[in-house]
């Protein structure tokens, strides 16, 4: 490790003195930013010895995009090695239990969906494909005895077995009619219509006839009409006889409740599943301890509202009886937990939660009691820290890190964390090069508290050659969400620096109903979704000009997606403070948003019941009640294929602006869903809004 911590101070110090030679650094562009390889989750050997990580490479042309594994020995030393090679990416690696063999599921030449392939690590070699689903498989899962496989994959209603799966969508593709039909709710998520199957579990014996069976087929639960399983949310039970699993029995009535998911066991053999975690807790995301005698998973409260934290329970295992003894053991911790890992002796567990604008690494002891204070690591390197993992028979603990100014590497560490010294050192650095010698700074901070009272935390990121002795214009950057919150890491939807290239200084604030600052922080959002949000971004756009002689006050714009979009639309009607407005998928008026979107009960939440019981709350805070106040320019941008804010929310904007003789630019993706994702894309989308910018700051 004491190499790898050299290794790593060095390009700390490197980055300390970046600044004085920023003239002769290029700003980023488009094409750099793309450039960057995409690493993305760690996943270590059971042994320690290695780590392996996806790496995606992107272009302008998707035909031309690879990701493939890679892998790097634990205690580093040697630069990571591409693992595989093929057109199609591999997801959810898993190692086998001895740490000799590697199971994923990818799609390869004559696959006709997703299958589950497993590569011999120490004898090498192709991978070998050890299914034959007829639907997507994914998120394969060792049995303790490395002889079976658990895996995720859809069946069609009416199916019994892989067979009869087969036939059954066989026959959807010949169908020479393509009318959905339903019945039940919800109907579509995100870009993706809902088909007339159920997400299952199925196992195959890797050395056997490889012939998949279904853990769930003929039960009473996978025959309920609201019955949802999670796709990665299964595991292993220690002996190998059982398998629990997360799923809801009341999925069809999300329309009118508030509906949680529990965790269910399931006997290998086959048997009818039993729910083992008690209605006081919406369970999810199981996992076993080391040493099998701890099962633990995320445990939220299911009293219906907006938001809940993530928190951590864990039970003894196996249960005394039919339902599991949860300890909530970060119930006073007032964060959301989120990825989370064993220590080999099954003690302690540590996790990520976000934090103020990053995410940093925490500790409590399985058994509970108090959640430690963050694990820190380097100042130069505060940024953001995702995906833990931790061997399972060795104190490795690896995971993503990087900031807004690094795009995220794999960094390790071993266990325990002794002392100050003990901090992460980097096993690749595929980016590092490239990313230092780029125009640009580390995000800048600072907090003020609002007419309310509350202490609200802003980023600020810097235009290329900065002059501290110039005027600015302003971008105030709104997040979507809203539970969400700006985070200090390379983001490819909305890039701080690419935003501010240009010789902008952006602004992003993270409002009332924000993610990283608490659970009540979160809820006050509720009953207020647009009025107070847009007063803590106005308010922090205030406060900005006045701490900051280099803004230029009198040349702001706005814009954000998503929850970003509705209070950019909402902005249009309620100020004229701003030059312009950039809006992507910003709902028109909440009842349109409720009636069109894929998920609908939890803005009822929001406004204290249905439109129909309240008509004037919720017209209070609609955008297009304002449309007789639109006078500012606004840019409007939608995905077809956006089924979360549906284009309709866009087009009513556009129809209401047009009315209203308001300068306005409608960009319309049939290709792209609630983001946009495309290379091509992507460049014509920032083009048009540096276009839009510069026409009203400059």
């Amino acid at each position: 490790m004491a190499t790898r911590r050299i290794a790593l101070l060095v390009l700390i110090a490197a980055s300390a003195v970046a600044g004085t030679d920023a003239q002769t650094k290029p700003p980023l562009t488009h094409e750099i930013l793309w450039s960057f390889k995409r690493v993305d989750a760690p996943a270590p050997s059971p042994d320690g010895k290695w780590v392996v990580f996806p790496v995606s490479e992107v272009s302008y042309d998707p035909a031309q995009d690879v990701s493939d594994l890679w892998i790097v020995p634990a205690e580093g030393g040697v630069p990571p090695r591409r693992l595989t090679s093929n057109k199609g990416g591999e997801t959810g690696s898993a190692w086998s239990p001895d740490s000799t063999r590697l199971a994923f599921a990818a799609r390869r030449d004559g696959d006709d969906a997703s299958q589950i392939y497993v590569l011999d690590i120490g004898r090498g070699g192709d991978a070998q494909r050890v299914t034959n689903a007829p639907t997507s498989a994914s998120a394969p899962k060792w049995s303790p005895d490395g002889r079976r496989l658990l895996f995720m994959a859809a069946m069609w209603n009416g199916a019994t077995d892989e067979e009869s799966n087969r036939r059954a969508a066989a026959d959807k593709r010949a169908a020479k009619s393509r009318v959905r039909i339903y019945e039940t709710f919800p109907i579509r998520n995100f870009d993706v219509w809902n088909e007339d199957a159920t997400l299952q579990m199925w196992i195959v014996d890797v050395d056997g006839d490889r012939k998949s069976r279904s853990l769930l087929a003929g039960s009473k639960l996978a025959a309920m009409r609201g019955f949802g399983a999670g796709a990665s949310g299964a595991a292993w039970a220690p002996d190998g006889q059982s398998v629990v699993f997360v799923a809801s029995d009341k999925r069809e009535a999300s329309a009118r409740e508030y509906v949680t998911t529990h965790i269910y066991q399931v006997p290998v053999g086959g048997g009818e599943p039993r729910r083992i975690t008690p209605a006081s807790v919406d369970a999810g995301a199981p996992d076993f301890s080391p040493d099998g005698k701890t099962v633990c998973f995320s445990a939220s409260d299911p009293t219906p509202s907006i938001y809940h934290l993530n928190r951590l329970g864990c039970a003894a295992w196996p249960t005394a009886g039919s339902t599991l003894a949860v300890n909530v053991i970060t119930k006073d911790f007032d964060r959301s937990v989120g990825t989370w890992a064993f220590t080999p002796d099954s003690r302690v567990i540590y996790f990520t939660a976000e934090d103020r604008g990053h995410e940093r690494l925490f500790g409590v002891a399985a058994a509970g009691g108090s959640v430690s204070p963050p694990i820190s690591v380097p100042e130069a390197w505060d940024g953001v820290l995702t995906n833990i993992q931790i061997a399972r028979k060795a104190p490795i603990l690896v995971a993503n890190l990087g900031s807004a100014v690094r795009p995220a590497e794999i960094v390790s560490t071993t266990l325990p964390f002794s002392s100050s010294a003990s901090f992460f050192a980097m096993l690749s650095s595929f980016n590092t090069a490239k990313s230092g010698g780029i125009d640009w700074q580390p995000l800048r901070e600072f907090t003020f508290t609002s007419r309310n009272g509350r202490e609200i935390h802003n980023f600020i990121a810097l235009p290329p050659n900065f002059d501290p002795s110039r005027k600015y214009p302003l971008f105030v950057l709104i997040h979507g969400g809203h539970a969400n919150m700006w985070r200090d890491e390379i983001t490819y939807r909305w890039n701080y620096h690419l935003l501010a290239q240009p010789g902008f200084v952006v602004l992003m604030t993270d409002y009332r109903g924000s993610t990283g600052y608490g659970e009540k922080f979160t809820l006050d959002i509720l009953g207020d979704p647009l009025k107070g949000p847009a007063d803590d971004v106005n308010d922090a756009a205030d406060e900005a000009i006045k701490r900051f002689a280099y803004i230029d006050g009198t040349r702001q714009c706005a814009g954000g997606a998503s929850y970003g979009g509705h209070l950019a639309n909402w902005l249009a009607g309620t100020t004229t403070r701003y030059k312009c407005i950039v809006s992507h998928a910003g709902l028109a008026t909440l009842d349109m948003q409720w009636a069109t979107s894929d998920g609908i009960y939890h803005r009822e939440l929001m406004m204290g019941g249905p439109f129909w019981a309240n008509p004037a709350k919720w017209n209070e805070q609609n955008p297009l009640a304002m449309a007789g106040n639109f006078k500012t320019p606004v840019l409007l941008s939608v995905g077809e294929l956006d089924y979360r804010v549906p284009h309709g929310n866009t087009l009513a904007m556009y129809s209401a602006l047009q009315r209203m003789n308001v300068p306005a630019k409608l960009l319309y993706w049939p290709d792209e869903n609630h983001w946009i994702l495309k290379g091509e894309n992507s460049r014509v989308f920032y083009r048009e809004v540096r276009a839009w910018l510069e026409k009203y700051l400059k």
